[in-house]
């Protein structure tokens, strides 16, 4: 956790943007018997993160949240009083991982605010929550449209487990020949199924879509290719790491290219010009649905620390000082 928080604050200062969120990890990362210390551990390591005097670009605050056990773990409430309780105002979302209902998230809702309000916090805390059963894929688009979630993770390695045996392990890998034929995470169907299910249910009540982790971390190809699927193909705009090396490959493949940034801020700058009427840019219509699509290309760009022409990048001054 110490490395990520550095890792962060590094390329913080290399994009002039917060790149990355870094989650905390009071679940898996906290061994048996010792979920007390780690709680106390996460609270202590997001509060020094906040206070630390770094500076960038863009004046950001570093993102920095916890993930606790589950709403039904008997250490769920002690995780809320200790994390939230002690570095709320610290804490950009609390993370509730094997959400199963929106009662699930009612609860947590319940427990968090509760204890945020004894602290100096402003604002309430988001949610993102973690579906890894078939069940909570079921009932996606209903968590997915509660007000406090904010984002929706694809619990992938958990997801398979809860199949019993009915979905083969080769599902929680990438596989090495993109011809093949191994069922993977990107071609079983009912994997498959489920990231597609928690992709529209976030696309249809504006929340963000993170897709699950890649497990052969040492193994650039994979990870790459995991990336760019999910990016492309599967509708997810942001995706989990669980090593350090993975975090760029990722923001590469997630971030538009510098010829997609070009197009997109010539057809915004050409649009406001006409004063948002419909516009032909080579040959091509453009009006104010392409406009919407085109200026969240800029905004993936602002967000990754791609380069956006200069004249671009006043769009975004405003939000900078």
């Amino acid at each position: 956790m110490v490395k990520s928080l550095q890792l962060q604050a590094d390329m913080m200062e290399e994009f002039g943007a917060c790149v990355f969120d870094v989650t905390l990890d009071c679940e898996d990362g906290a061994p048996v018997g010792g979920e007390v210390d780690q709680a106390n551990l996460v609270a202590a390591l997001a509060n020094g993160a906040q206070s630390a005097s770094l500076l960038v670009a863009d004046r950001s605050q570093r993102r920095v949240g916890a993930r606790l056990h589950q709403v039904d773990h008997p250490f769920f409430e002690s995780d809320v009083d200790i994390v939230v309780g002690r570095a709320a105002p610290s804490l950009s979302y609390i993370m509730v991982p094997k959400v199963e209902s929106v009662a699930d998230v009612d609860r947590a809702v319940s427990c968090i605010d509760s204890a945020a309000a004894k602290t100096p916090r402003q604002g309430v805390l988001p949610l993102h929550v973690l579906i890894e059963s078939p069940a909570a894929v079921h009932r996606a688009f209903d968590i997915a449209a509660h007000p406090r979630v904010e984002s929706v993770s694809f619990g992938l390695m958990d997801f398979v487990s809860a199949h019993g045996g009915a979905i083969p392990s080769a599902a929680m890998t990438v596989r090495k020949d993109p011809a093949g034929d191994v069922q993977d995470q990107f071609h079983h169907p009912m994997v498959v199924r489920a990231k597609l299910e928690i992709a529209s249910a976030c696309h249809a009540f504006g929340k963000v879509p993170s897709h699950c982790v890649v497990t052969e971390f040492r193994d650039t190809f994979a990870l790459s290719a995991a990336a760019k699927m999910a990016a492309s193909r599967f509708g997810y705009t942001r995706m989990w790491s669980i090593h350090p090396d993975q975090i760029r490959p990722i923001i590469e493949a997630f971030a538009p290219t510098k010829d997609e940034v070009e197009l997109a801020a010539g057809i915004v700058l050409q649009a406001e010009a006409q004063d948002w009427a419909p516009i032909s840019v080579a040959g091509k219509l453009h009006d104010r649905a392409s406009y919407r699509y085109f200026w969240q290309v800029l905004e993936r760009a602002h967000q990754t620390g791609v380069a956006i022409p200069e004249q671009a990048l006043s769009y975004f001054s405003a939000a900078v000082h």
